[in-house]
């Protein structure tokens, strides 16, 4: 500072001295134009800067920084130090900022940073997806004017903030369960938080709905079993045809709940994530010829039973889960089928080499409605037909499992009235050659089966 002003009073002085040099040379008159003209040229010379000045300040960067002399020379590489300072602390902020909005992109929660007026300064994308905004257009809009919800408007109207606000919306014809809170953080700013909970909600309903279905399922059995003991029980010597028939119904009902059980167990033990699938080489064609005998067994004879190969390869997979999965394919069919009416059971390959088990029949059918669910635990079409066949409800759930274990999917095709075709299609990958004696024998096998039947 004092040496700025060194210099400036330094011009002064020097054409103060040379007015007085020239003085007695040249008279006062000549001397004081002389002084005068010098000083014209230190004003000129402060002018010509302060103008470049304000030339550079309407657009401060340091490469248009200009060049001065004498004390504007200091005063411009002041500036010059002062712009790259500036220059370096906006590109730490400008760098911070952008690792802040990537961490905000990143969390998987939706984030939005609201004023003390409720108005929009910035969202991260998951906020975008969850309210339909846009960062870019609704930065300054009122978030009351963008989610027009009468529970969130209250929400934010009454400032209880201690507890989330459970909030449905419509987003691309789904319904979406947000749990939303806002959390006012610094001087009058806050932040509000959403998490889609929609999946939590529906296991939350799965969950409550599973324990209903299986209480519902135990009730009928073990009232049954309740009055026949008690009746049993109260009876001093009950008559042999009665206590003959309540132990006949008391084992069917036994039978039930320990088929639910049974199917219970393996459908826990399908979901474990630490149930890894144990592969090994299945040997489809004596797996088929099991199956067609057990079926037979089932029918009783009352169906017209047939099987077809169309190829005697086996598959990579769980034998016991895959005979399972095939079992209740089966055993519905069976239920399900009139008798006197055909039931096919086929190993198939489609094209693109993918292998099926196939399962058709001429039973009663099934509306298409019902056939998205009907691997929904405990789904039935018509439950009083489906308890009296003996059926759990649990079976197709089973299927699909096991199934989505062998990357493998169910295909349902249904006609109302005329019968239904169940096909368990494998990827390509999972089928497997056996040996060439191994498939002709295999081969004459099930033909020879087909043929008997």
């Amino acid at each position: 500072m004092f040496r700025l002003w060194g210099q400036s009073v330094t011009g002064v002085v020097l054409a103060s001295i040379a007015g007085l040099v020239l003085w007695p040379v040249v008279g006062a008159k000549a001397a004081l134009l002389v002084y005068v003209i010098l000083l014209l040229l230190l004003l000129y010379h402060h002018l010509y800067h302060l103008t470049a000045l304000h030339r550079w300040l309407k657009d401060p960067r340091l490469d248009t920084l200009p060049e001065g002399r004498f004390e504007w020379e200091e005063i411009f590489a002041a500036l010059a130090r002062l712009l790259r300072r500036r220059t370096h602390i906006e590109s730490r902020l400008s760098a911070a900022l952008e690792r802040f909005q990537q961490a905000g992109a990143a969390l998987p929660e939706g984030v939005i940073i609201l004023d003390e007026t409720d108005t929009i300064t910035w969202c991260n994308p998951r906020a975008e997806q969850y309210f339909g905004l846009s960062n870019q257009r609704d930065r300054g809009q009122q978030i009351t004017y963008l989610v027009r919800s009468p529970q969130f408007v209250e929400y934010l109207e009454t400032r209880n903030f201690s507890e989330p606000l459970l909030l449905r919306l419509k987003r691309e014809d789904q319904e979406l369960s947000l749990s939303v809170q806002l959390v006012p953080y610094g001087a009058s700013e806050k932040l509000l938080l959403s998490r889609d909970i929609t999946r939590w909600e529906r296991m939350e309903t799965t969950r409550r709905d599973f324990v209903a279905n299986v209480s519902h399922e135990l009730r009928t059995p073990l009232t049954v079993l309740s009055g026949f003991l008690e009746t049993l029980t109260d009876a001093p010597e009950p008559e042999p045809e009665m206590r003959q028939h309540s132990l006949q119904l008391m084992a069917e009902q036994a039978g039930r709940m320990h088929r639910l059980v049974e199917d219970l167990l393996a459908l826990s033990r399908l979901e474990s994530a630490q149930n890894l699938l144990r592969e090994e080489f299945v040997d489809i064609p004596a797996l088929v010829r099991g199956l067609f005998a057990e079926a037979q067994t089932m029918s009783a004879g009352k169906h017209r039973l047939t099987l077809r190969a169309d190829n005697v390869n086996g598959l990579r997979g769980n034998l016991e889960e895959l005979r399972s999965a095939f079992t209740n394919l089966i055993s519905n069919a069976v239920r399900y089928t009139p008798e006197q009416k055909e039931i096919e059971i086929a190993w198939t390959t489609r094209e693109g080499g993918e292998p099926a088990f196939v399962v058709r029949d001429e039973g009663i059918g099934i509306e298409p409605m019902h056939i998205p669910r009907l691997t929904e635990r405990f789904y039935r079409v018509d439950r009083g037909r489906s308890r009296g066949s003996g059926g759990t409800g649990l079976g197709l759930a089973i299927v699909k499992h096991v199934l989505s274990r062998h990357q493998a999917h169910l295909e349902v095709t249904s006609t109302l009235g005329r019968g239904s075709t169940f096909a368990a299609v494998f990827p390509a990958v999972r089928a497997a050659m056996q040996p060439s004696d191994a498939a002709d024998t295999d081969a004459e096998a099930i033909n020879s089966n087909a043929a008997q039947s």
